[in-house]
């Protein structure tokens, strides 16, 4: 897909702006002229301008004058900051994707309103995958978001990975859940990884069967369409090893744990979109 006519500008040149425009060339959605980054760290400019071959400003107004698709790529706590200076170049010709944790729709659309015209706005939560082309990032439309816009907003995130549409409402949930999930994951393969080396295994042995243990069982769902329990069943003999080891997972509640663990990452998510909770997680 190529795009030479549609101007991008990052505001903020973090790791998921960096993964983003990675994405965006790879998909040759657009092109490194087509993208312009501003960041107040010149070493962070530096990186992706010399990485990329996009431009890099410190001035969120210059980047946004000429840009058709503003990425607020900033953190919760400075969102305020970055909308205030970008809001004289936001009009409703320009779509504005917002990548902040837990900062609603509503308040960027407040802060972008100019002279009674509603900016366009979409709200996307994707997660750390994304880094290497496997993200999972759910989208939801702001007030005046088009059937368009959205359709633009799934192209952007698709070329980090695979895109849901969601209503707002559900973002705190899916950042409890895909947001957090890497992190979740992560233990998972640590602890199986070290059950692994206790119970003899070279520790690299131990990591490369874990993980792709977990790879392979992951695909299986995605490729089968098969509901987990059943895939479960099937790898489930009557008296065997696996049935003794499940025994022990529902033992230790792994179960209910996970789930405790998506809802408290859920709150902690409504909390931090609050107003008066701007403390970082």
């Amino acid at each position: 897909m190529s795009s030479p006519q549609r101007q991008i500008a990052f505001i903020g040149a973090g790791n998921m702006a960096a993964a983003l425009i990675r994405g965006l060339l790879r998909a040759r959605f657009a092109r490194p002229e087509d993208i312009t980054v501003s960041d107040p760290s010149a070493a962070r400019r530096e990186l992706l301008a010399h990485e990329f071959g996009v431009r890099a400003t410190n001035d969120n107004l210059e980047a946004t004058r000429g840009a058709d698709i503003v990425v607020l790529a900033v953190k919760p706590q400075v969102m305020d900051q970055a909308l205030n200076s970008v809001a004289p170049a936001v009009s409703g010709q320009k779509l504005v994707l917002s990548i902040a944790a837990g900062v609603p729709l509503a308040r960027i659309e407040r802060a972008l309103t100019h002279e009674g015209v509603w900016p366009r706005v979409v709200r996307a939560m994707p997660n750390s995958p994304a880094l290497i082309g496997e993200g999972a990032t759910a989208i939801a439309a702001g007030k005046v978001a088009t059937t368009d816009d959205m359709d633009l907003a799934q192209a952007i995130f698709a070329s980090v990975g695979v895109v849901v549409r969601v209503n707002e409402s559900l973002l705190d949930a899916v950042t409890g859940l895909s947001g957090s999930g890497p992190a979740y994951a992560f233990l998972i393969i640590e602890a199986l990884c070290d059950a692994g080396v206790k119970m003899g295994l070279p520790r690299q042995s131990a990591l490369e069967l874990t993980v792709q243990t977990l790879l392979g069982s992951a695909r299986m769902v995605q490729e089968t369409h098969l509901h987990p329990a059943a895939l479960k069943d099937q790898v489930t003999s009557p008296g065997g090893t696996t049935i003794a080891g499940l025994h022990a997972l529902e033992a230790g509640r792994l179960r209910a744990t996970l789930i405790d663990a998506v809802e408290r990452a859920t709150e902690r998510s409504r909390e931090l979109g609050r107003p008066q909770s701007r403390d970082e997680d």
